[in-house]
């Protein structure tokens, strides 16, 4: 998985990891999205290519329909993009308690 480098690079891997995860195809990805179902396809691939980058609107557009918020995507390392997605799916109550227990001086 991206390892850093290029912004395009990381947020070209992220994208297909999320996509595949949840089983979707490019199509419908895109579709689901909010894209012309004719350049859905094209238009996903490119992204997941590094050909071109989303723009931040379109990231929260994939974002939503992927169920990962838009920092998940520029998370250059593997750890962070899975602590990113464990905390977006939490409750707002866990995240609650989980920001309370963070928040407690270190013994």
């Amino acid at each position: 998985m991206a390892r850093g480098g290029k912004k395009e690079a990381v947020v070209a891997a992220r994208l297909r990891e999320a996509r595949t995860a949840t089983g979707l195809s490019q199509r419908e990805l895109g579709v689901r999205a909010g894209l012309d179902p004719s350049v859905a396809s094209p238009r996903i691939n490119q992204y997941e290519r590094g050909k071109h980058t989303p723009d931040t609107s379109t990231l929260a557009k994939l974002g939503q329909v992927l169920d990962v918020p838009v920092a998940y995507f520029f998370a250059g390392e593997d750890d962070l993009a899975n602590l990113i997605t464990t905390f977006h799916r939490l409750s707002q109550t866990r995240k609650r308690r989980l920001m309370t227990l963070l928040r407690r001086p270190q013994s």
